[in-house]
């Protein structure tokens, strides 16, 4: 137990000096002056990278959350924050809006604000189906076939638009879905983070739930938990964190899956508030990690989280069957 500060300790200093690093990451270089210096010819290349390692961070603190939620709501290792449904509806809301208007003039600077307005509309509906269903739901694995049918009829929609449309809409789309990581103004890092706190309120309403949840549906209702508003709580935060990193970032949520899984590998314990610190610390070194690594790569930071996280994975499934 002793070793939990020192762990979180050392995370948060490597997510700290990773934050920097991402800050002197870029084409230009910068002094510490040209942070602070609204006159300097570089002060508007500060500002991106500043807003740049925000993103980052709040991503890293949303989307592993996410996941981790899911994951101890379904005790299921591959739930993630799609599996609900959320980005394969906030990604045909994206596709809609993109591939009808094309033939509308747009303002380049209004374009990624009405890009994530769509996907916000998009995620909105469908947390609003969700928490419809949910209470003629009563096992929980039918919201997760609810999320795939779903996910499965926004693909087959999209696919079907992808076929029809000129190929520079196609085209925006498909760098859409890579994931950005230096597009979100300082507008959008505030609306990210009202949105993003507000997740982690309903988040830290359903951690002690869980807890008793996680003895069986039985022994949380001697206890007084009520499994209905758990649901709604779990639902709202998920989507809330998925969404929000979603509009404004695009859909590089793989990592939700990857990040649990990876801090009860360092942390084996099974206390859920250890886990959740652990889950964001970690998150957000992660991040910032993939963000230099996509600034010095030029990858899409969407195609980095994969590669990153189809290995952990199949070291967690060899793993477990030994």
């Amino acid at each position: 137990m002793k070793r939990f500060p020192i762990l979180v300790t050392s995370i948060v200093v490597l997510a700290i000096i990773t934050f920097f690093i991402n800050l002197n990451i870029g084409f230009a270089k910068l002094n510490f002056s040209d942070f602070l210096n609204s006159e300097s010819e570089n002060f508007q290349i500060a500002g991106f990278r500043i807003n740049r390692a925000l993103a980052m961070l709040l991503a890293g603190i949303a989307i592993p959350t996410s996941g981790f939620l899911l994951q101890e709501y379904f005790k299921n290792p591959l739930a993630g924050p799609d599996v609900l449904g959320i980005t394969s509806v906030s990604s045909l809301f994206v596709a809609f809006y993109i591939f009808f208007s094309q033939s509308i003039v747009i303002p380049d600077f209004l374009q990624n604000s009405f890009i994530s307005l769509s996907s916000i509309i998009g995620s909105i509906v469908l947390m609003m189906l969700l928490l419809l269903f949910s209470n003629r739901f009563r096992d929980k694995s039918f919201i997760i076939i609810f999320g795939f049918l779903i996910s499965a009829l926004a693909g087959a929609v999209v696919s079907f638009l992808q076929f029809y449309v000129e190929s520079q809409s196609l085209k925006n789309y498909m760098l859409w879905t890579f994931g950005a990581n230096n597009q979100a103004n300082l507008i959008q890092i505030l609306i990210l983070t009202v949105l993003i706190i507000i997740g982690l309120i309903f988040t830290f309403k359903s951690i002690k739930p869980l807890i008793g949840n996680a003895l069986g549906s039985a022994y949380a209702q001697s206890f007084g938990i009520n499994q209905s508003k758990l649901k709604i709580c779990i639902i709202v935060a998920s989507s809330l964190l998925s969404a929000s990193v979603t509009a404004f970032l695009g859909p590089i949520l793989f990592i939700g899956v990857v990040v649990p899984h990876f801090c009860r590998m360092i942390w084996n314990p099974a206390q859920l508030w250890h886990q959740w610190i652990l889950n964001m610390i970690l998150g957000v070194f992660i991040m910032q990690v993939f963000s230099i690594i996509s600034e010095l790569s030029q990858f899409p930071i969407n195609i980095i989280t994969t590669f990153f996280g189809i290995p952990v994975i199949l070291l967690m499934l060899i793993k477990s069957n030994k």
